[in-house]
């Protein structure tokens, strides 16, 4: 039987990320590992920098070359990571 004070710990880290304020650096630390995964060894080996600032991902590429491919796929890098984030958390890409 549950009591009013009973928590799963899912709720609890969900709790604790709600008081703390973790939420945006959670998400960017978990676009960072997923940058490796969802675009290859290739792109994330030139890719120097990665940063988001309120919903907008900012991208350093050390490649002339990728970056103007890159560019190119702005909105199909922003809607693999939304959908592995599971939420729209990404709304713009910035290729710098």
């Amino acid at each position: 039987m549950r009591q009013k004070n009973d928590f799963t710990l899912a709720e609890a880290m969900r709790a604790m990320i709600q008081e703390y304020r973790l939420g945006t650096q959670l998400n960017e630390v978990r676009i960072q590992g997923l940058w490796a995964k969802l675009m290859g060894k290739t792109i994330s080996t030139y890719t120097s920098q990665i940063t988001v600032r309120k919903g907008v991902l900012y991208l350093t590429i050390l490649s002339g070359p990728l970056k103007h491919e890159l560019s190119y796929a702005k909105d199909k890098i922003r809607d693999l990571i939304n959908e592995e984030l599971g939420e729209s958390y990404i709304q713009d890409v910035v290729i710098r």
